[in-house]
C-alpha cells in the first residue's frame, strides 16, 4: 500500500529494515522530501513533507556479480565468499511457523498460474514441448509436496531474500546483497535451497551454470543440511518456469519495453527447467 504518506513511509523503513540483513553498510537510512511554500522540492529541506526516499550508498558497477559473471571475472574465492554469507545469513534468518499444506499450495497456485500465461494462444513459445514440460512439472510437484511439507514442518523454512538475482549481489568487501523483496512478506518465506536454486538458475542463464550447484554444496555443508538433489532440481525447473512466465508477461504491457527479447529468453528457461526436470 503506496496510497498515503503514512504508508509510503513505513514501506521504506521497513525496506531499510529488511535489507539492513545483508547490506548494512549500504542502506543509510530514509529522508523525507520536503516542498516549501513556493514550490521547491529538497532533500529533509523547509516545509512540507511530501514523500520519503531511501537513502542508499552508491555501488561500484563493476564489481555487480551479473557483471563478472558476464566478464568471466568469478572463480572459486568469489563463489565461496557469496556461499559462506548466504549460509550465516539463512542460519541467522527468522524461520517462523510455516504452514505445510498452504506453503505447497502456494506453489500449486504460482504453477496454475504459470500455465495460464504459458498457454496464452498469444506467445509461441516452444508449442511443441511446453505441454511436456508444464505436465512434468506438475507430476514432480505432486510427487514431491510431502518432502516441501516436511521441510516446512520441521523449521527449514525461513524469511529469506525473495530476489536473490546476481544483479542484486555487489561483491565489494565485505559482500553487500540488496534490493530484497520488502512488499511481500509470504514471498519472502523461502526454503533456503529453493532461493539458492533460483540463484543457479540466473547464474546458468548468464552462461555460468558451474555456479549454482557448488553454492548449494557449500551453503549444504555450513547448514547441516542436504536436501535430496531431486529437490533442487524441482526448486529449479519450478523457478525456470515462473521465470519464463514473468518474462512472457512483459508482451502483456500496452507498450512493452524490447519486445523481441521476451520470447527468446522464455524459451531459454524453459529449457533449463526441462533439463532439470529430466
Amino acid at each position: 500500500d503506496f496510497t498515503t504518506l503514512a504508508t509510503r513511509e513505513a514501506n521504506c523503513r521497513e525496506e531499510v529494515r529488511l535489507n539492513r540483513r545483508l547490506a548494512p553498510q549500504t542502506y543509510l537510512g530514509i529522508v523525507p522530501l520536503t516542498q516549501d511554500d513556493a514550490g521547491v522540492l529538497a532533500l529533509d529541506g523547509c516545509g512540507t513533507v511530501v514523500d520519503w526516499l531511501v537513502v542508499m550508498r552508491r555501488l561500484p558497477a563493476e564489481r555487480m556479480f551479473d557483471r563478472m559473471l558476464q566478464e568471466e571475472r568469478i572463480g572459486a574465492p568469489e563463489t565461496d565468499q557469496i556461499a559462506d554469507l548466504l549460509a550465516r545469513f539463512y542460519r541467522r534468518a527468522h524461520h517462523p511457523a510455516v504452514d505445510p499444506a498452504a506453503y505447497v499450495g502456494r506453489l500449486m497456485a504460482q504453477q496454475a498460474e504459470n500455465r495460464a500465461i504459458l498457454t496464452n494462444r498469444a506467445f509461441a513459445v516452444d508449442p511443441a514441448r511446453l505441454p511436456t514440460i508444464l505436465d512434468r512439472l506438475d507430476q514432480r510437484m505432486t510427487e514431491d509436496h510431502p518432502l516441501i511439507e516436511e521441510r516446512a514442518r520441521t523449521g527449514r523454512i525461513v524469511e529469506g531474500h525473495g530476489d536473490l538475482r546476481p544483479e542484486h549481489i555487489c561483491l565489494t568487501d565485505p559482500i553487500v546483497v540488496f534490493d530484497c523483496l520488502e512488499f511481500s512478506p509470504e514471498l519472502r518465506l523461502v526454503d533456503p535451497f529453493d532461493e539458492l536454486a533460483f540463484l543457479g538458475l540466473e547464474c546458468r542463464i548468464l552462461g555460468v551454470p558451474a555456479i549454482g550447484p557448488k553454492l548449494v554444496e557449500r551453503v549444504a555443508n555450513q547448514l547441516g543440511d542436504h536436501p535430496p538433489p531431486r529437490l533442487v532440481a524441482f526448486y529449479t525447473a519450478f523457478r525456470a518456469v515462473l521465470r519464463a512466465r514473468l518474462s512472457l508477461a512483459h508482451l502483456l504491457d500496452a507498450a512493452p519495453r524490447e519486445p523481441a527479447k521476451w520470447e527468446p529468453l522464455a524459451s531459454r528457461y524453459l529449457a533449463v527447467a526441462e533439463e532439470s526436470l529430466r
